[in-house]
């Protein structure tokens, strides 16, 4: 964002053309165009990434299970990791 505010100030304030602000920030002219039509106080951009089920989701229920279970029993007899998901 505060790149943005950069291209602004250099455009209006120091009323330099798009292609010096262009060879100053290394930015493409049409970034920078599109940068000075949005309204003063943008909002900042944002990602958002799409909620999808992940590569354990179908075992989730099984080693919740399997884990509760070895929860009771004494440190040394617990499966490892490895024994978990290789018996599902």
């Amino acid at each position: 964002m505060e790149m943005l505010g950069k291209d602004r100030r250099m455009y209006l304030r120091d009323k330099l053309s798009l292609h010096e602000i262009t060879k100053r920030t290394g930015l493409s002219r049409n970034t920078i165009r599109k940068w000075l039509r949005m309204p003063e106080e943008p909002a900042p951009p944002t990602y958002q990434r799409a909620a999808s089920a992940g590569k354990r989701s179908t075992f989730y229920a099984t080693l919740e299970q399997a884990l509760q279970a070895d929860s009771h029993r004494p440190k040394p007899d617990r499966r490892t990791a490895r024994a978990l998901v290789h018996a599902n």
